[in-house]
């Protein structure tokens, strides 16, 4: 143990004395470091999150949605809606309790003399208020619920105070497409800058505004009935719909994914999953490139300090004595750069986490963990001790006598 300390007091002493390369040398592992802790916090938060989010929606929920669920770009590019038959099929489908249909445009919104290009939001308030109450968590800051059929809209938390230069307030009126609506609920946040950011009102009076055919949608979500079986109505709200899809276009068309809770959340933690792969890959591509660094300074300090190294073992240190002290000065590369890169990492996530909640395109959440902290420190360590075995390794095999005789 006494020796441990010897050579620790040795390897520290040798790194001081070469400061500059050691300090960029540490650079390299901070780096890497810093990207997995994090890159990995930040997309465990998310993960988290969604976790919980599509938990809260309860296994009793089913989703139908324009395009492919398991391609993102095919939701967007998507110009799919519901129309009025096919709710109508839904509706009738075994097991079903109740639905609630969607659609959504940006529209010019003034408010007072400042006119903005805001995301309007039409939601079937008479049959999917409990939906949107009991299992998307919404709930108000400040009001009521709109009156189906009236002219009234809930408007977003970030609408109240950040979208205009004057805070709007219950019982003020704004104006959409030139109609004026009366404001009489603000709701409170709901996670996510396009809902924050978003002006509702009700199906019926939308589709108006607008001028979308009564009765369609861009999309719904119903409550399925206590004691059916949530994966048996799905499959039949599928073929219901392939089946009224084919009778009025001759062909078999399924642009329409219809996926319940459960299935979103796998299909959510297996991106996540991939995410993650993906962060950890390139994070420890710059860490092998940090440790790539110490192997080069390893080797160049084995050269320059042949001599150095000479005199030791001819004052009677062993192959191990040396060999410990040059793996210890790698090893102390390499944790070193793993705390700054860790303390890095949590720093950068908290802050982007701050961020977010101040400005948000959506909401950052980072979970650091105690098991993340370490397998940063430790991953840090292991590859600065294996990147400064081998230069070790070499430094602890020179002969005395050799080493001696390059220098004289």
């Amino acid at each position: 143990m006494e020796n441990l300390k010897e050579y620790f007091k040795i390897a520290t002493r040798n790194l001081q004395t070469r400061s500059l390369r050691s300090w960029l040398t540490i650079l390299g592992i901070i780096i890497g470091v810093f990207l997995i802790i994090s890159l990995l916090s930040l997309s465990q938060g998310l993960k988290k999150t969604i976790t919980q989010q599509l938990r809260s929606l309860g296994s009793e929920t089913i989703f139908i949605m324009p395009g492919d669920f398991s391609n993102p770009m095919s939701m967007f590019m998507s110009g799919s809606k519901l129309d009025k038959e096919d709710i109508d099929v839904i509706k009738r489908t075994r097991g079903i309790e109740s639905i609630l249909t969607m659609a959504y445009q940006s529209l010019i919104t003034r408010y007072g003399e400042e006119g903005k290009s805001i995301l309007i939001e039409g939601l079937s308030w008479e049959e999917g208020r409990e939906i949107l109450e009991k299992f998307q968590g919404w709930t108000l800051k400040e009001g009521r619920w709109p009156i189906p059929g009236q002219r009234e809209v809930v408007i977003g938390k970030q609408v109240e105070t950040e979208v205009f230069k004057k805070p709007v307030k219950i019982d003020s009126e704004i104006t959409i497409k030139g109609k004026k609506f009366k404001v009489v609920g603000i709701l409170n946040s709901l996670g996510s800058k396009q809902d924050d950011t978003s002006i509702v009102l009700d199906l019926p009076i939308y589709q108006n505004l607008t001028r979308e055919k009564r009765g369609t949608a861009q999309s719904a979500m119903v409550k399925v009935r206590e004691g059916s079986d949530v994966n048996k109505v799905a499959e039949d709200i599928k073929e219901n719909l392939k089946a009224t899809r084919k009778r009025r276009a001759g062909t078999d068309v399924a642009d329409f994914s219809v996926i319940t809770s459960e299935k979103m959340g796998e299909i959510a933690g297996s991106i996540l999953m991939l995410i993650q792969v993906a962060v950890f890959a390139f994070a420890s591509i710059a860490i092998i490139v940090g440790g790539i660094g110490i192997m080069n300074t390893m080797f160049t300090s084995v050269r320059e300090r042949t001599r150095e190294i000479g005199i030791m073992k001819a004052i009677g240190a062993t192959n191990n004595a040396v060999l410990a002290i040059f793996l210890m000065e790698a090893g102390i590369i390499g944790f070193g750069g793993g705390i700054g890169g860790t303390i890095l990492g949590i720093l950068a996530a908290k802050l982007l986490e701050a961020y977010s909640r101040i400005n948000p395109i959506f909401y950052l959440n980072s979970s650091v963990t105690p098991g993340l902290i370490l397998f940063g420190l430790f991953f840090s360590f292991f590859v600065g001790s294996l990147a400064g075995f081998f230069p070790a390794r070499k430094a602890a095999t020179l002969k005395p006598v050799e080493a001696l005789r390059r220098y004289e």
